[in-house]
């Protein structure tokens, strides 16, 4: 099997995603690449959160819980080193195809790919309370 197989049988399916003839090339490969990619990538996600948060003197854990939803947006949105990395933990998992794709527009792309993993990491903010307790 070459590399495009094995990485596309890895991949989670999300019951969830919809596709409509009518979804913008955009929004298919969201749906198609990126929510599966990102869901299949979450608990590396989940540690190299931890590890930024640890680097910087773990202040996270003393934020109230709308402090720490701005923390992980701050993180994504202003941290170009962090960003760079969580995008390349998504590229990474790219078919040869997909990439040729996601070139052609990769600036709407990142933003779409990075909202969800700030979405992701959200969601998850509980876990990182019970990982201190």
């Amino acid at each position: 099997m070459n590399r495009s197989a094995n990485l596309l049988k890895c991949r989670p399916e999300i019951a969830s995603a919809l596709f409509f003839d009518s979804m913008s090339p955009d929004e298919r490969f969201q749906n198609e690449t990126l929510r599966p990619i990102i869901k299949l990538q979450n608990d590396l996600f989940i540690e190299v959160f931890k590890n930024y948060v640890t680097k910087h003197k773990n202040v996270f854990y003393d934020l109230s819980v709308q402090k720490q939803i701005d923390y992980v947006e701050n993180a994504i949105h202003k941290d170009m080193k962090f960003r760079n990395s969580l995008k390349g933990m998504v590229i990474g998992q790219f078919t040869v195809e997909e990439y040729q794709f996601y070139v052609t527009n990769s600036s709407a792309l990142n933003k779409r790919m990075m909202n969800i993993v700030k979405e992701r990491l959200i969601s998850n903010i509980q876990a990182f309370h019970s990982l201190v307790a």
